[in-house]
Parts: structure tokens; C-alpha cells; sequence
């Protein structure tokens, strides 16, 4: 087997590349809106932007289903080589897409299509490459492991803020809705033969493939309280994505603040998550697991409030970090606790599902929802009352789960894990 540092090098690149694809939708929502929903109002445009990025979550679960089960059958590897090529497909199509103004109605239908791609992918992208991570790291650094996955998701997302800042500051409005929003996607493509590339030369984890049918209990315990844990990180999540549109849209700051917020939100997860991995390790998975998202329910509205008194670009980048690193923290304990709770043949399928529930059904329609809210009440606090609801049902649904860690805490044996 291959070095752990070149085995999580690979891992984490080409998971962070997939982030990347699909997230750099959001930080261009506006623009977008503007090339594919035209005719529209302002408001309705960007509802409808936003509405097309909630439709690549419609197809995450069933990319979780399909890719998942197919990974625990026939190997971690050639699942995440299907992924990544699936991606390719969905990104490429999207970046290549005429606007509404050269092909009429046919553009908004395009890259809708082009978004149900990338969530079918992305929906089967989670499952196998954190079974892979578990897997092949050592029994004591497991979490450690898997938070490189949300590392490489935060430094995806810097990325596409970063490259999203250069953008708007080098390129006129004019050349920002012509040719400019396309640009993350072309780039994105153009690596997608080093993905590729160190996808083929991952080992492969799976010891005892299996061809038998395994059904997983939708209302067993572990999978719906998996979904609801998940739904309290995808949620502050995607509202962070959502910070940037938020800060023009709402705080009606230059476009600049915004993207440097999603900067600073991507590079304080990256640290987050390996600083929550190790803990997670060190203390145990539920500690690591509870607080952050305890803190983060009674935190949100007091500093969403701060926000809207104080509009400024400091404050949005401070709230920004802080949201970031208390998701973050939590992810490697969370990624981990799920899989850890179901054998090696049902772990990548499994993982997956409920990943892709709780992202889909919160974290797909969240940006929809605040974007709907906001427009209809004017309550600038949307954004808030959404995280501190979803967290505090994160945090009940987290004091029910077992430690699989074997730290402090224990709520009895575990169902099934290696």
C-alpha cells in the first residue's frame, strides 16, 4: 500500500475539485440569474438562480444509492473513478451552456440538467471516499482522516471565492455576464486528468466485496439520526455559502466582501476540520460533536443581529469565521461516528444516504428558502433563525447517538461496526 500522506493527497484533491464544481455555483448566483432568468426582476431572478442550485440536490440521494451500493460491491476505487468523470460531465456542461439571450428557454432547461449531473455525482462521491479515509488510516486517527475530506471541501471553497474575487476585480460587469462566471467551470475541467490520474493509483480498501442484496432500515435509528446531525452542519454550511450573495444582496456590499467572506470561510474550515478530526480522536467523537453545534444554536441570531445593525465588511468576515469553525470542527467526529456504525459492506452506501438526506431536504433548499423569506418579510434574520432551528434539533439528535470512539462516554454497543 502507498504512503498515508500520497493515499489522503489523493483522496483529498480530487473530493475538494468535485466541492468545488458544485459549490462555485453558488458564490456566482447572481450573475447567473441574470444570464439564464433575464427576463425576471432582480429578486425573482436570483430566487430562481438559487432555486437551480437546490436542483442539484434533488439527485444527491439517488447518486447515493446508485454510486454508494455500487462501492461497496465492486471497491472504493472504481466508484469514486465514476464520480469524478460524472462531475466532469455536469461541470463541463454547465461552464459550455449559452445564455438565456442565444438560446432561449433551452439555457435555463441545460443547466438545470448539467445541476442534477453534479448532485448525482456528488451524492455518490461522500460515502465511498470517507469509507475509503476510515479505512485505510490507522484505528487511533480515523476522525483525523476523514476531516481532510471537510478540509479539502474548505479550501475548495476558498478557492472558488478567491479565484471569484479576482474575477470581479480584473473584469467589467459586462465582461462578468459574457464570459467571466464561466471561468471557475473551464478551469475546474482542465484538472480534471490529474484527478483522474490519482484516482487510478488509489489503493483499494474493500476486502470482502459482495454481490448479495443488503437493504438499509430507513427507520432504524442510526439513519435518522444520522440525517438530523447532518442537517444541523449542512445547513450553517450552505448558509455560508450563501453569505456571499447575502452580503450584496441584503448588506448591499461590494460584491469584493462577499467573495472575500467566502474566502475567509473556506480557510477557517480547512483548519476547523483538522483541528476537530484530532479532538475527535484524542476525546472522543460525541464531545467534539455536541458542543460546537450546542454553541452554534444559542449563538446565531445574537450575531446575525450584530450583522444587520452593523453592516460592514469586518463584521460579516467575522461571523463568517465563526460559523465556519463550529461546523467545521464537528465534521470529522460526525463523518466518522456514522460510518463506525455500520460494517464495511453497507458503510459506503450507508454514509452516503444519509449524507445526501440531510444535505438534499436541508441543505438543498436552505439558500431557496432565506432568499424566498428575506424577499417576502424583508427580515434580514432569516439566514439565522434557520441555523439556530436545524442546530438545535442537531444537538437532540446527537445527545441519542453512541460514542463509537470507546472515549468517556458510551450508550451501549454499537450496531454493527468493523
Amino acid at each position: 500500500m502507498r504512503s498515508p500522506r500520497s493515499v489522503i493527497v489523493a483522496a483529498v484533491i480530487c473530493n475538494g475539485l468535485e466541492f468545488f464544481d458544485f459549490v462555485a455555483y453558488a458564490f456566482f448566483a447572481p450573475i447567473i440569474g441574470k444570464v439564464f432568468f433575464p427576463a425576471a426582476s432582480q429578486n425573482l431572478g436570483l430566487l430562481l438562480s438559487v432555486g437551480v442550485f437546490g436542483v442539484g440536490f434533488i439527485a444527491r440521494p439517488v447518486g447515493s444509492v446508485v454510486i454508494g451500493r455500487y462501492a461497496d460491491r465492486a471497491g472504493r476505487r472504481p466508484a469514486l473513478l465514476l464520480s469524478a468523470m460524472l462531475m466532469t460531465l455536469g461541470t463541463l456542461g454547465l461552464g459550455l451552456t449559452p445564455g438565456y439571450a442565444s438560446i432561449g428557454l433551452i439555457a435555463p432547461v441545460l443547466i438545470t440538467m448539467f445541476r442534477l449531473v453534479q448532485g448525482f455525482a456528488l451524492g455518490g462521491e461522500t460515502g465511498p471516499s470517507t469509507a475509503f479515509l476510515l479505512e485505510v488510516a490507522p484505528k487511533r486517527q480515523r476522525a483525523a482522516y476523514v476531516a481532510f475530506l471537510m478540509g479539502s471541501q474548505g479550501l475548495a471553497s476558498a478557492a472558488a471565492g478567491g479565484l471569484g474575487l479576482a474575477l470581479s476585480l480584473s473584469l467589467s460587469n459586462e465582461q462578468m455576464l459574457a464570459w467571466g462566471w464561466r471561468v471557475p467551470f473551464v478551469i475546474s475541467t482542465l484538472l480534471v486528468p490529474v484527478a483522474l490520474f490519482l484516482r487510478f493509483r488509489m489503493p483499494e480498501t474493500l476486502k470482502t466485496k459482495t454481490s448479495a442484496e443488503l437493504r438499509l432500515a430507513w427507520r432504524s435509528r442510526p439513519v435518522v439520526l444520522g440525517i438530523l446531525v447532518i442537517a444541523g452542519g449542512t445547513v450553517s454550511t450552505y448558509v455560508g455559502s450563501y453569505m456571499t450573495t447575502y452580503g450584496t444582496t441584503v448588506l448591499h456590499l461590494p460584491p469584493a466582501n462577499g467573495l472575500q467572506a467566502a474566502i475567509t470561510i473556506g480557510l477557517t474550515t480547512f483548519g476547523g476540520a483538522l483541528i476537530g478530526g484530532y479532538l475527535a480522536d484524542r476525546f472522543g467523537r460525541w464531545p467534539v460533536m455536541f458542543w460546537p453545534r450546542l454553541i452554534t444554536a444559542i449563538v446565531s441570531l445574537p450575531v446575525f443581529a450584530w450583522l444587520t445593525a452593523h453592516p460592514i465588511p469586518p463584521t460579516l468576515q467575522g461571523i463568517s469565521a465563526l460559523l465556519a469553525f463550529l461546523t467545521a470542527v464537528t465534521a470529522g467526529g460526525v463523518l466518522t461516528t456514522i460510518c463506525e456504525l455500520f460494517p464495511a459492506e453497507r458503510r459506503a452506501e450507508a454514509l452516503a444516504l444519509i449524507y445526501s438526506v440531510g444535505v438534499s431536504l436541508f441543505g438543498g433548499t436552505v439558500q431557496f428558502i432565506v432568499t424566498w423569506l428575506i424577499t417576502v418579510t424583508g427580515n434580514p434574520m432569516a439566514p439565522a433563525w434557520c441555523i439556530a432551528i436545524t442546530s438545535s434539533t442537531a444537538v437532540i439528535a446527537t445527545l441519542l447517538l453512541p460514542e463509537t470512539g470507546n472515549k468517556k462516554r458510551s450508550d451501549g454497543p454499537l450496531t454493527g461496526s468493523n
